[in-house]
């Protein structure tokens, strides 16, 4: 491993810290490092900045520093690069990241020792429709959400899978999700917990005005379809709770399978799935980082 790239949370001052370190770390092992231009300018390291689409490219792994929202930024930016990811965590306990602070050099050990497995995870593409024209398209590793404004009254969400209408939702909005995105906001809103082996795509309903709306569990191989049917009411389409755009009425949006994946350093004696989660109910905390 010759090549490392790093994606670093400046809002998280510990990971500045860590990098300055890591960086020292790297150098004196004759490891080559880069990342992106705005980076590299906040650490006086500017001879190591790329654009950010040229860094998955140029190098084979990338640290990834922050939380799992900082990790969800990036697998959206890399996933068409294919280049792994592993989490360095700089928040809470999070279900994406792979390190912990204290455990940094020990991690990078393995890492150079080739003590690791890569691990896929599935992802969404999300295309919004208006007119019969694709308005816009969007990778997601967690979630596409279509909700509500923060004014408005309920929205009609006509939903299909396949050809088939599930039902037609008066609900505060719809979680589309991948096993990943399961321990995220369509756990929130009374999703089931899926483990990320198992690929599917989960239907959760946001506050339904009905009593017989209940979280369906799909097969990844199928299409979700969702046509906004409400009138003068503001509504949202929003990608792992980061990137967002307005919808307008008849905008029909599809979910699917996307043909890019995320991949994931995990250590040998890492934390598995089930540890975090029995620590993350026992906390109730929650990462954005």
């Amino acid at each position: 491993m010759q090549r490392i790239g790093l994606i670093i949370n400046l809002e998280k001052p510990q990971a500045v810290e860590v990098t300055r370190e890591l960086l020292a770390w790297f150098e004196n092992r004759r490891v080559t490092v880069k990342m992106p231009h705005h980076n590299a300018r906040a650490l006086g390291k500017e001879e190591l900045g790329l654009d950010e689409g040229e860094v998955p490219g140029q190098v084979e792994v990338i640290l990834v520093l922050g939380g799992d929202g900082t990790l969800l930024h990036a697998a959206r930016a890399v996933a068409p690069n294919g280049t792994p990811l592993l989490g360095i965590n700089m928040g809470q306990l999070g279900f994406l990241t792979e390190i912990e602070q204290p455990d940094v050099f020990a991690g990078m050990e393995k890492l150079m020792a080739g003590q690791y497995r890569i691990e896929q995870r599935m992802m969404l593409e999300a295309t919004i429709r208006r007119g019969g024209d694709v308005a816009d398209r969007f990778l997601a590793l967690n979630d596409v959400v279509i909700t509500k404004g923060g004014f408005s009254r309920m929205i009609n969400l006509e939903t299909y899978v396949g050809r088939d209408l599930i039902a037609t939702y008066p609900a505060d909005g719809l979680i589309v999700s991948s096993s990943t995105g399961s321990t995220a906001y369509s756990l929130s809103a009374g999703g089931p917990i899926v483990s990320p082996d198992v690929q599917v795509m989960i239907l959760t309903p946001i506050c339904p005005h009905t009593l017989n709306a209940r979280p369906v569990v799909i097969s990844p191989r199928q299409r979700v379809r969702v046509v906004l049917r409400s009138e003068f009411t503001e509504a949202m389409l929003t990608v792992d709770g980061q990137d967002g755009v307005k919808l307008q009425r008849d905008d029909e949006i599809s979910v699917v399978r996307a043909s890019y994946s995320t991949r994931l350093v995990r250590l040998k004696g890492g934390r598995n799935f089930y540890e975090v989660m029995r620590e993350k109910l026992r906390e109730g905390g929650r990462d954005g980082g």
